[in-house]
């Protein structure tokens, strides 16, 4: 018996990788199977963002990076900011890691001690929960049921802060419920955290240019709390360059400092190439993502409109993201003569199993009624899911 550490058993598998493992599984056996468990658009890096890669392979970027992202990267970034957002930050305020999954990590391993609390608007990405377990805080839920479009209240918020609390940590536009908070809700919230200056908000950004209901609003825009507000960000969903693995935070210099500090012991910088092809990214117009955002729309509204043809489907419409978040509790105890289902899990391996599309089942992002179905794919196959999924939920009774 080999015996591992307490961190890594206590750890979970990220449940969306693990339907995507499973859905491999059944295609390798020969199953048509549709996943939409991933969150990964369906587009093909912009040219633009290619050319600059090549042109920095030919020009021999090919060493060590700065720990903390090159410079003319996070001076872009710090373009952005201000051009998108109306933020003001200096480029030692940046740090570029692989991902907004480690800029996350990062922030919670630099901010909390053992035993501290971590509040988590829920539903959150699947991630949030174990991340900070890998930090030794306690996690503390505030949940926000779809008949308030998955968003804390103000009321919420104030019940949870203790002491103890040292971050606060949300997405918006949210994976998986799609929900965007607006300016007057960040209002509200960042009203309550004034009253509690020892406690961090980590703000998760990456979806910022999958918004469709208009301009992408901050909580770091209130000054009360901007000092507080760490912002993570990244390319993968916007520019869809999730293959390149580039994210970035944006906070008070002493965070900064301290994640470059820790990172410099982990995977040192980001890869050159990437971040050469991320400065690209981020310093082109905003319009160049708006076509990848009418097409979401598109599929949203479609997915949307297959829906109300399931009965038991309870869905929000949501206003960001590429995911539909539907209640589906109508379906626990029923059976289709050889299967029972009795939650949302035993539900998502019956469709897997039965309609051969892997969805992954809500109680990974702390809503076990609901699922999560991904509509990142062309519309032929989101029909073709829906029609399936109808198919074998009428075979419950």
């Amino acid at each position: 018996m080999i015996a591992l550490s307490n961190r890594i058993t206590q750890l979970s598998e990220s449940e969306t990788l693990a339907m995507a493992r499973k859905s491999r599984e059944l295609k390798a056996q020969g199953f048509d199977v549709i996943n939409l468990s991933l969150g990964e658009p369906d587009f093909f890096t912009p040219d633009y963002v290619k050319t600059a890669a090549k042109k920095a392979i030919d020009e021999n970027f090919s060493f060590y990076t700065p720990v903390n992202g090159y410079l003319e990267l996070r001076q872009a970034i710090c373009k952005k900011l201000k051009r998108d957002n109306k933020l003001e930050f200096s480029p030692e305020q940046i740090v570029v890691s692989t991902g907004a999954k480690q800029a996350l990590i990062n922030t919670l391993l630099c901010l909390v001690n053992p035993g501290e609390e971590v509040i988590i608007a829920a539903p959150y990405w699947v991630s949030y929960r174990d991340m900070v377990k890998l930090a030794e805080g306690e996690a503390v839920y505030i949940t926000a049921g779809i008949e308030n479009d998955f968003k804390i209240t103000p009321a919420q918020l104030e019940a949870a802060i203790t002491p103890k609390t040292k971050v606060f940590m949300f997405s918006s536009p949210c994976n998986p419920t799609g929900s965007v908070y607006t300016r007057e809700e960040l209002k509200a919230l960042a009203d309550v955290f004034e009253k509690h200056p020892h406690v961090y908000i980590l703000s998760d950004e990456i979806y910022e240019h999958i918004n469709f209901s208009g301009s992408h609003e901050s909580i770091a825009q209130f000054e009360s709390v901007r000092e507080r507000v760490i912002i993570i960000n990244g390319v993968s969903k916007g520019f869809a360059m999730t293959g390149w693995r580039v994210g970035y935070l944006a906070a008070h210099l002493d965070i900064a400092k301290a994640c470059t500090k820790l990172q410099g012991q982990f995977t040192s910088g980001t890869n050159s190439i990437a971040q050469r092809a991320t400065i690209a990214a981020v310093d082109a117009d905003p319009a160049n993502t708006f076509e990848m955002l009418e097409k979401f729309r598109e599929r949203r509204d479609l997915v949307l409109d297959l829906m109300k043809d399931i009965p038991g489907f309870i869905t929000n419409k949501p206003e960001g993201a590429f995911y539909v978040f539907p209640n589906v509790k109508s379906y626990f105890g029923k059976s289709d003569g050889q299967t029972r289902v009795g939650n949302a899990a035993e539900l998502c391996m019956y469709l897997l199993n039965k309609a051969q599309v892997a969805l992954v089942p809500g109680d990974a992002f702390g809503d076990p009624e609901c699922i999560r179905f991904s509509y990142a794919t062309s519309n032929d196959l989101l029909i073709e899911a829906v029609s399936r999924l109808k198919k074998a939920l009428a075979e419950l009774e």
